[in-house]
Order: C-alpha cells, then structure tokens, then sequence
C-alpha cells in the first residue's frame, strides 16, 4: 500500500461499466485512488487518465499491474479477456475486483479458480453487486435470522427495456439471468442443481430471433424451486424484483424503489431506465468494501467458486434454452479455499 494508506487501483478496461469505475473512485468512494487505466484504445484511456492526478494510461494490463503506484486491480474488460488478466494479476500477488463474468464459460473459469487456489489464498472479489444491494441484504438478513421459516421458493422478475443491437438468447442467460443464478446461490446458501427453460409466445418488441420473454426454473440440491421472469424488451424501464417464499410467511423485496408520489389525480412511483442506475449505490458500496477489505489485507464478496458456478449453471442453461429439456447442472468438488 501507499505511505498514505491509499489503495491505488489499475482499472482494466474503460468502456462504460469501466469508465462509470473510474468515476467511483475518483470521486465517490474513499481509501482509494485511481493510479492507472488499461484500455485498448488509447485516446480513450488518455482522456481519461489526463483528467486524474497521478493517473497513467496504459494499453496492456500487465504493464500497468508493474507500475509500481498500482496496489489493486479493477477488471472490466470484455469476459473473454478476464482468465489472462486475472493470471497476471496472480502472478503479482495483486488483489482483484472482477466484474462479472469471471470468465465467459465454466473450463476457463475453473482454470482461474484452480490458479488462485495453488496461491493457498484468495485474491479475487467477483462483481455480483446485487450482493450490496440495500434490498437484497435485507431480504439476505430476514432469511438467515429465519424471520419467516425455512424458504421454500423464490419468485424472480427481470426486466430491461429493451435489448442492444446483436443481443442473442443465450445472452439472455449469461449477461441477465446469471445475477438470478447469483442470488438464488446467496440467499439460499444452496448449489443450483437443474435448469429448464419454457420459451412462451414472443412479443412483436423483440428483434427478429430473439424469444422474449422466457421463464428460468431452477432446483436446487435443497430441494428448493426458483422460478425467473425474463423479459428484456418490456419497453417500460428497467424492474428487478425477488420473492421468498417461506414456511411461515414471504418477503418480496424491488417494487418501491424510488420515490413514490401523488399529484394531479395521479399515484405512482418511478421506474429506472436501465441497471446502472438502478444499482448505483449498490456498486458504490460494492467497491467501497472492496476498498476497505483490500487495505486490511482480507478478501471478501462473492469468490472465484461463485464465479465458477454461475458460469457452470450458464451453460445448462443455455442448454436448456436451446433442447427444451431439464439439463443437470455439472460442478466440481467445492475446494476448502472456497468454503
């Protein structure tokens, strides 16, 4: 760490999720600094370090991860370039902030997480922010404490707006319903074991190709049921939403978000446009702890097991999306690194 006890972050990777980091940083968040940014483009990345104190571009991550300012690293760079940027950063011994995916399929991501194990210590936090969500960790918190007995089901929605040019049905799962996977993994303390996919009639808003919505059933080796409501061209805003259902009553947790109002014969509250926004404070607090768990030299969050397994419930569920069919969930012994 820096004499001054400032953690000086190497951002990887500074298209928007990249650069809205930079901007947390530099000026949001505390006990860090941002002392290099890694991008491809290299006007990009020399915009941005001009406007920091301190801050250095860079164009190959390994390089910046020598500066000898850098004490950390941010990835959020495209999933395909993560297990190599991920690697170097081991080979330095430099904690990690990896925006999801860890890696963009289950092999390459447990090749990352058998590399972090033979260092015989953690390293990397993966970026599920909805784990930082004030929402979600009340609902985490009501579970644990058993508020409302043993949870037997959870109800999901996702909804976007609307979806990018070029975005595919299997992006379906593996850029939206991986944070379900995520969640269901967390707040049930419990491995996905199965998926199905049922492809209803589309709507005439999604892009030639794409089936939307679909409905996502997970099981558990629990013995629980999780169902996810998945519709990315809804064309109203953007709405997660979770339900327990539990033995001695449920909790439901994303309808009042934001303010609630009532004018002119009217009642209603706001629906955010898209996940940054909905999110934004749960990816300052994200990093914020990063932050502060780095610099007492401990690690934290969702780990390169989780990483793994969400990319190992990904792939059945693509599977499923595309046979129709129940696919089992394959996973690994979890190693005693990730218990």
């Amino acid at each position: 760490m820096t004499s001054l006890g400032t953690l000086g972050v190497a951002v990887i990777g500074t298209g928007r999720m990249g650069a809205d980091h930079v901007r947390r940083i530099d000026e949001v968040i505390s006990g860090a600094r941002v002392a290099a940014v890694v991008d491809i483009d290299a006007d990009r990345v020399k915009h941005l370090a001009d406007r920091i104190d301190g801050c250095t571009a860079y164009t190959d991550p390994a390089t910046a991860m020598d500066d000898p300012g850098v004490d950390a690293v941010l990835i959020a760079s495209p999933g395909p370039a993560h297990e190599a940027t991920l690697l170097d950063a081991f080979a330095r011994d430099l904690p990690v902030l990896c925006e999801k995916p860890l890696t963009p399929d289950a092999a390459s991501a447990l090749r990352v997480l058998e590399a972090e194990r033979a260092l015989g210590h953690r390293r990397v936090q993966v970026g599920f922010m909805r784990r930082y969500d004030t929402g979600y960790l009340r609902l985490k918190s009501l579970l644990e404490q058993g508020t409302y007995g043993r949870p037997l089901m959870l109800h999901n929605k996702h909804r976007n707006a609307d979806t990018p040019p070029g975005f595919t049905n299997a992006m379906m799962i593996n850029d939206s319903v991986v944070h379900e996977i995520d969640v269901t993994r967390w707040l049930l303390d419990d491995e996905i074991t199965a998926v199905r996919v049922l492809r209803p009639s589309p709507t005439g808003n999604a892009p030639e190709g794409l089936s939307d919505p679909q409905l996502i059933v997970f099981e558990t080796a629990g013995g629980r049921v999780v169902d996810t409501e998945l519709f990315v061209n809804c064309g109203f805003g953007y709405q997660v939403s979770c339900e327990a259902v539990c033995e001695g009553g449920t909790a439901r947790i994303g309808d009042d978000h934001g303010v609630f109002s009532n004018t002119a014969g009217r009642w209603g509250g706001d629906i955010p446009p898209g996940f940054v926004e909905r999110f934004e404070e749960a990816y300052d607090r994200q990093v914020q702890r990063w932050v502060r768990a780095t610099l007492r030299g401990e690690v934290e969050g969702p780990s390169c097991w989780d990483g793994y397994a969400a990319a190992a419930v990904c792939e059945a569920g693509v599977r499923a999306q595309t046979t129709g069919e129940r696919v089992a969930v394959e996973l690994v012994e979890r190693p005693a690194l990730y218990r």
